[in-house]
């Protein structure tokens, strides 16, 4: 109720024995409350002439191994004009209200000046590496990103609208959803605040599932997977328990939710972070047997926020598992000699990468991109002219708007240290000589 209603009510529903310095002065406010509520009510009208809306609505479909998708577009005016999408061979039978027009990489839709509807299917199932799957559908349950379902879209439209966009799910009798997105029922606020035409993404279960949530060093974590996968959902919470406040003090800006989906067979048997989210198969180990910690690796990738240049997959591969081990160390989960027993063990590792710079970092490249951490940590503590850690160089490098390569973490180190980091001289990055523009 706005303070003119509820004036109305309390003082002017008898105005008989008022005296006129008390009518006065009520009369004043009721003035001042009425030009306040016109100005917020203007405000908002021209918020809401600004805004179009759009719901997805996904409808699994076990029986034909599909999802389909249906994209609802509410509009005053003609604010939206154009939505573009690039389409693979998973995705078919689109459909709209409008002008949709078909080319062999994807589709351009105008819809009508009202608004209108867009719909297609998608096949979900995916192989990953022929080493099992990363999107899955079965009648009790269904596993991928909102990305595999609902593919980037670019968009043309009025001058500083956008979009007020809402997730929603028709869902099979008995099933229910977890997604990166709060909230309880099926219709879930997907707000992006780098763009005006925000869209779902993130990691999706749905189904049988078992859901376990705790809040945790500021944030709502929520485990979820399907029901009689030997999903270890209290022991997933009891490491974040010990380790996730340890991450908050490193980065001060976690999600204020992470979602954390696994699944067994017959889903691809790794970890793979999204926004806000992660998926870890439920038979990798929590903390492995070198002392690193897939789940916290992943972790570490949701809260750095970086990507990479093509050639430098260290660097951001090399952070968040150098990590995995400190947060431990930091947080009491491993012991001190454990922790150099751990980071003995990856220098002896690193000694049989053949190259750092390279499309992917794994195994013993990223070895040796921990041991490079390492020393750089060392190098930063031990220089007489400056105060800093890795620490200070992780949040720098957070800054940075482009992908990272060789030349940001250099001019980065340098920075903070006054001169050039010993341990990033390119005679200790092997491979890294003949990646163009770093060096």
């Amino acid at each position: 109720m706005n303070c003119i209603s509820a004036l109305c009510i309390r003082h002017f529903s008898n105005l008989r024995g008022i005296g006129r310095p008390l009518l006065a002065g009520l009369l004043l406010i009721l003035a001042v409350c009425t030009a306040s509520a016109t100005s917020e009510e203007g405000t908002s009208a021209s918020d809401d002439a600004q805004s179009y809306g759009i719901v997805y609505t996904l409808r699994p479909d076990p029986s034909q191994d599909i999802v389909e998708v249906e994209l609802r577009l509410r509009q005053s005016q003609s604010l939206l004009r154009e939505v573009r999408m690039s389409l693979d061979s998973r995705i078919s039978d689109v459909r709209a209200q409008g002008s949709l027009e078909a080319s062999e990489t994807g589709v351009r839709w105008r819809p009508p000046a009202a608004g209108g509807t867009m719909s297609w299917r998608v096949k979900i199932k995916h192989m990953r590496n022929n080493d099992g799957f990363d999107a899955w559908i079965a009648p009790k349950w269904a596993l991928f990103r909102a990305e595999d379902a609902i593919p980037r879209a670019a968009t043309r439209a009025v001058q500083g609208a956008y979009s007020n966009t809402k997730l929603a799910f028709d869902l099979p009798s008995g099933w229910s959803v977890v997604t990166q997105y709060p909230g309880r029922d099926r219709l879930l606020p997907v707000n992006n605040p780098e763009r005006r035409f925000d869209q779902p993404s993130g990691w999706i279960v749905m189904g049988e599932i078992g859901v376990r949530r705790e809040l945790i060093a500021g944030s709502q974590v929520v485990v979820a997977g399907p029901v009689n996968h030997s999903i270890r959902r209290m022991e997933i919470l009891a490491l974040l328990n010990w380790t996730l406040p340890e991450l908050a003090r490193l980065l001060t800006d976690l999600p204020t939710r992470i979602t954390i989906i696994s699944a067994g067979e017959p889903m691809w048997r790794g970890g793979l972070s999204a926004p806000q989210s992660l998926y870890l198969h439920a038979d990798r180990p929590l903390i492995s047997e070198n002392a690193t910690s897939p789940l916290l690796h992943e972790l570490m990738h949701i809260g750095l926020g970086i990507k990479s240049r093509k050639g430098f997959d260290w660097v951001v591969e090399g952070l968040a598992e150098y990590y995995s081990i400190e947060l431990m160390r930091r947080s009491g989960t491993i012991t001190q000699a454990r922790y150099r027993a751990a980071m003995e063990s990856q220098a002896k590792w690193a000694r049989s990468a053949s190259a750092l710079c390279k499309p992917t970092s794994y195994g013993a490249t990223t070895a040796l991109a921990v041991s490079i951490f390492a020393d750089l940590d060392a190098e930063m503590r031990a220089s007489p002219d400056s105060n800093v850690s890795l620490d200070d160089l992780t949040l720098a490098l957070r800054a940075f708007s482009e992908p990272l390569g060789l030349d940001q973490l250099q001019s980065a180190s340098k920075q903070l240290m006054g001169r050039e980091p010993a341990a990033l001289h390119i005679d200790k990055l092997p491979g890294c000589r003949t990646i163009g523009g770093d060096n």
